[in-house]
């Protein structure tokens, strides 16, 4: 189906600018004014109510394949949308090696806190006890 509505849009765009290329401009009739005849083989009037006719039937066509193009795409998801769309294989990552633990020597306590503890708040209606004792 989309096959078809493309070919039927590429032959009405070819045939658009082909039937918008044969109209006459704004300005064609100023040869006239001088001699000239201008067009004689579509009327006196002109090519203007045939060809714009059929550009506006043309026109029409084509606005309605590029829709139907245009709803068909955004329906239909192509190869590389799926695979956009599908999260990439997670590969299991091994755990870093941990560091080795040392052994202190003794009578190193460089390890404890220099800094004194705070005492915990008292409860309501308590005194909260003295700071440590120097």
């Amino acid at each position: 189906m989309q096959a078809f509505v493309t070919v039927v849009h590429i032959m009405v765009c070819i045939i658009l600018v082909l039937v918008v290329l044969l109209q006459a401009g704004k300005g064609a009739n100023m040869g006239a004014v001088f001699g000239g005849s201008s067009q004689t083989i579509f009327g006196s009037s002109g090519p203007g109510t045939f060809l714009g006719k059929m550009t506006t039937v043309i026109a029409i066509v084509f606005m309605l394949t590029s829709l139907t193009l245009s709803y068909s795409s955004s329906h239909r998801s192509s190869s590389i949308m799926n695979k956009a769309s599908r999260p990439a294989a997670q590969v299991p990552v091994a755990p870093a090696p941990a560091a080795p633990v040392l052994p202190t020597p003794p009578g190193d306590n460089k390890t404890a806190s220099a800094v004194p503890e705070k005492a915990a708040p008292a409860p309501a209606g308590q005194k909260a006890p003295a700071g440590p004792a120097k």
